[in-house]
């Protein structure tokens, strides 16, 4: 471990993070981490933890966080988008170059359906954004 730790922990969860504030500066020059809020991302909540107030600095580092945290998981989440659309055609090529009857028994029902659902709602979506460009909202 650098002999530089940060000031604070914040452990990932599903919606957010719990954050610690990170000390070594105790007797025994232990890491001690000591939970001092509750985060939700998707609700933009900070919650301090039991009966603490936070400070300024916590909440500014907690905020900062936040904002990191939410371009990374909308970076992440567009970069799964660009997988799946190369999954497909990988998917495609399988199908046309070596899945069994068997194969395409099992998968092909789910693919359609799928597909279909897929482009229903990218079609629906980009009239919707045509529509609106052209000022017919």
């Amino acid at each position: 471990m650098g002999s530089e730790l940060p000031d604070y922990y914040f452990r990932v969860r599903e919606n957010g993070a719990f954050v610690f504030r990170v000390d070594t500066e105790n007797r025994q020059r232990r890491i001690e981490m000591d939970q001092i809020a509750v985060v939700n991302v998707k609700k933009g909540e900070i919650k301090p933890h039991g009966d603490r107030t936070l400070t300024p600095d916590d909440l500014s580092e907690i905020e900062a966080w936040m904002a990191a945290r939410t371009a990374l998981l909308a970076k992440r989440d567009i970069d799964d988008i660009h997988r799946a659309v190369d999954y497909l055609n990988i998917t495609t090529q399988w199908i046309q170059s070596s899945a069994t009857d068997e194969q395409l028994e099992d998968v092909t029902d789910a693919l359609l359906l799928a597909m279909h659902d897929l482009r229903s709602v990218l079609v629906r979506k980009k009239a919707d954004r045509l529509m609106k460009a052209r000022g017919e909202t």
